[in-house]
């Protein structure tokens, strides 16, 4: 489809979104947020896709929601509307999705970064969820990823004060992964990406959803998911591919299957 407000690309086994809106600093109107769904769904179905990148460029990720929209909006008018809903089907994909962060991430852009598997953010990126200062809270996530994240205290210093932590202090609390210049940013997604994209899709596949397990179950549930994972693994070509190739010194071919 045609998009308005997000640029969606394909470059080798990776798609990247990036978010389009420069002049309303990325804020996450109801139509963005849609077509951004669209979009991950569409490129989660891909099967030459194997990875996801989600930026907004080099000046700002997403600065929070769109609060013209949300100015006058009753509570049934949010829920009619399903702006969260379309968060919940970005959650839900399979393949690993990588936020490429630069600038600010605050609200609704911070928790959108937060549902990505992995956060590189360059050395001007600030993280933030400055939804107390407007007389609310974080919608998105913010509150429960956060704190599982960083720690039920800075957590809360966070979300209360509404304050802003930049990248190095992120990456310090364990909230990104790598800090890099930005004008390296894209570089070193697609270089993680790449090597992402390497590997037996099925193998990554179960392993998001292994790793997303255990922060919704106790050990003992997400030990016995794992375990099922695992042996299911044994069942594709892949595995079998990956096993004789380690044993023949050569390197694996790998076919999603």
């Amino acid at each position: 489809m045609d998009y308005e407000n997000i640029v969606v690309e394909k470059d080798g086994a990776v798609g990247i979104i990036t978010l389009n809106r420069p002049q309303q600093l990325n804020a996450l109107s109801y139509d963005l947020v849609k077509e951004l769904a669209v979009a991950v769904e569409a490129l989660d179905q891909d099967a030459e896709i194997r990875v996801v990148i989600l930026t907004g460029g080099e000046k700002v990720f997403a600065a929070g929601a769109d609060i013209k929209e949300m100015a006058d909006a009753g509570p049934f008018d949010e829920r009619l509307q399903g702006r969260l809903s379309f968060r919940d089907r970005i959650n839900k994909i399979s393949k690993p999705i990588i936020a490429a962060v630069s600038g600010y991430a605050l609200g609704g852009g911070c928790e959108l970064a937060m549902s990505c598997d992995i956060i590189i953010a360059s050395e001007t990126a600030r993280f933030g969820q400055p939804e107390i200062n407007l007389g609310t809270i974080p919608g998105s996530g913010g509150t429960q990823r956060l704190a599982r994240t960083v720690g039920k205290h800075r957590a809360m210093e966070m979300v209360l004060t509404g304050e802003f932590i930049d990248a190095t202090e992120a990456q310090r609390l364990g909230l990104v992964n790598q800090v890099v210049p930005v004008e390296l940013l894209l570089e070193e997604a697609m270089e993680i990406a790449e090597k992402i994209a390497a590997k037996p899709p099925l193998a990554v596949e179960l392993a998001k959803e292994a790793i997303l397990k255990a922060f919704n179950s106790p050990l003992d549930e997400g030990l016995e998911f794992e375990r099922k994972c695992f042996y299911l693994l044994f069942g594709s070509e892949d595995r079998r591919e990956g096993m004789k190739a380690f044993l023949e010194k050569r390197k694996p071919q790998f076919k999603g299957k």
